[in-house]
């Protein structure tokens, strides 16, 4: 009676078995989405008028940006053409200035030596420094040279009205520091100058 039990339960156990090992099921198989190529957007391709117009305003602030520049260049340079202009009133001491390319003491420039030697002897402790100046037109070399002379010319002049040569140094800066920049005539005969820089 017990070999039949047995015999059924491994009988049932065998079934069961194939039943669930015995038939396997497929297994699904999920389609994956098909991959969307990258859409990559374009930028839009600008007609030649675009372009044109582009450079045009490009330009157009460039100009703007440069007449700006210019603008406060020539009124830096107003600026301190008067704040040496200032300097030199508070002090006494005017400049002089001369012809092309010459260094002697022009006629309208003997009132103002007068007036500055005056001053000088009227101070006795100040000494002054005569700087020499030129326009741009020349060489370094000969402008450098040329303030000098002119520097030297000044000296002298004050020197013959009673002030004396001790007190009185010489620099000349030839070219290099100009008052005005604008190549005309007036602007030139402006550079064209010696200054008198007072000093205790």
């Amino acid at each position: 009676m017990r070999k039949p039990s047995i015999v059924l339960f491994i009988m049932v156990l065998v079934v069961s078995l194939f039943a669930l090992y015995g038939c396997p099921k497929s297994a699904e198989v999920s389609s994956a989405p098909e991959s969307q190529p990258l859409k990559v957007e374009q930028p839009p391709v600008k007609s030649a008028e675009d372009l044109a117009a582009e450079k045009a305003a490009e330009d157009q602030r460039a100009a703007e940006a440069a007449a700006a520049a210019e603008a406060a260049r020539k009124a830096e340079e107003e600026r301190a053409a008067q704040e040496r202009a200032a300097q030199e009133k508070a002090a006494g001491l005017q400049p002089i200035y001369f012809d092309f390319d010459k260094s002697f003491v022009r006629n309208d420039a003997k009132d103002v030596m007068r007036a500055n030697a005056d001053y000088l002897k009227a101070n006795p402790k100040i000494k002054v420094r005569i700087e020499g100046n030129c326009d741009e037109r020349g060489t370094i070399e000969y402008n450098q040279a040329l303030g000098q002379r002119r520097a030297a010319a000044a000296k002298k002049y004050l020197s013959d009205l009673g002030v004396s040569a001790k007190r009185i140094s010489l620099i000349s800066y030839g070219k290099e520091k100009p008052i005005c920049t604008e190549s005309t005539e007036d602007c030139w005969q402006k550079n064209r100058r010696a200054e008198f820089v007072a000093a205790e």
